[in-house]
């Protein structure tokens, strides 16, 4: 049984536009992240997010979440690319369906779900990011990824391709578990620890836990938008716990349109693919063999001039 529910998103403190967009019509909570110039981040968003809404999905686990996710990467890619305004625009997103015993999950690109259990806190997803892929290679330290400079680079989202790769996957569910959806731009500005301190001293208040969580992502610079999709397993019945809050946000228009107006740099969240990550590191493994072995044959040839000039020497 779903117990309390609520939600909270804020534009942070540097973006112009939220293009955060956020799902919460139990059984199904999602959350989706989009990327793009001007508006077409906000676009993605909301054409990935909507088409779950028009679901009306009510049960199916992994099997019923992937098919959604495939409907909703069509809708983003047909728009992209019908659309010159829109062009290369993408959208993370991360499902959740509740059963009777278990939430049933699928998640493209860095936007996470985390379960809270028994006051400790597990990430249940895997960032589809360039960052996680060095970590999982050995490349970065977790303290380096931290702080990487292209840590908003994901290798994986909705609308970029016909096609997208869904992971999905369930966990059971046990009475008083409480799940978080969330985009990056808490997830970059506060850490896990002080997630689950927030969300614990506030429990009583799952609606100003989450209004927490994002006053503490501005307090670390706001750097992004801001999204929290909150929902509890309870023995009670559906409540919200609180109003579901979008904060400092713009009005915005019902028909998602661009024009040329519109039109400003892309946003530094980009997506390249696995096989890019792999293939330039190649490159640069390339690179630095040849390096080293121009600094060897420079050793060499220095080595070799001091011979010559003692053997000149010696002959003196």
């Amino acid at each position: 049984m779903i117990g309390r529910v609520a939600a909270v998103t804020d534009p942070g403190r540097t973006r112009r536009h939220n293009e955060d967009s956020y799902v919460i019509e139990p059984p199904l909570f999602a959350i989706a992240d989009g990327m793009g110039g001007a508006q077409a981040g906000e676009v993605a968003s909301r054409l990935a997010t909507a088409a779950l809404k028009e679901s009306d999905a009510d049960a199916g686990g992994e099997q019923r979440i992937s098919d959604l996710i495939q409907e909703a990467n069509r809708r983003v890619y047909d728009r992209s690319s019908s659309d010159p305004n829109t062009s290369g625009m993408g959208t993370t997103i991360t499902v959740a369906l509740v059963g009777d015993d278990h939430v049933a999950f699928g998640h493209v690109g860095d936007s996470r779900a985390y379960l809270i259990r028994d006051a400790q806190m597990e990430q249940l997803t895997e960032d589809h990011s360039l960052v996680n892929e060095l970590l999982k290679t050995g490349k970065l330290s977790p303290e380096e990824a931290e702080t990487h400079p292209q840590r908003s680079v994901i290798t994986r989202a909705l609308g970029t391709d016909p096609d997208v790769d869904v992971d999905t996957f369930s966990v059971a569910a046990e009475t008083g578990d409480l799940f978080l959806l969330c985009s990056d731009g808490l997830t970059d500005m506060v850490s896990e620890e002080a997630i689950l301190e927030l969300v614990e001293q506030n429990r009583k208040d799952i609606d100003r836990a989450l209004r927490a969580l994002v006053r503490e992502a501005n307090r670390g610079g706001g750097q992004d938008n801001i999204t929290v999709v909150a929902f509890e397993i309870a023995d009670g019945v559906l409540s919200r716990d609180g109003e579901t809050r979008e904060q400092a946000l713009p009005a915005v228009e019902d028909e998602d349109t661009l024009t040329e107006v519109d039109e400003v740099p892309v946003v530094d969240t980009g997506v390249v693919s696995v096989d890019e990550i792999k293939a330039e590191g190649r490159a640069v493994r390339r690179r630095r063999r040849r390096r080293q072995l121009l600094a060897w044959l420079a050793i060499l040839a220095l080595v070799g001039a001091v011979a010559v000039l003692l053997y000149l020497r010696f002959l003196r």
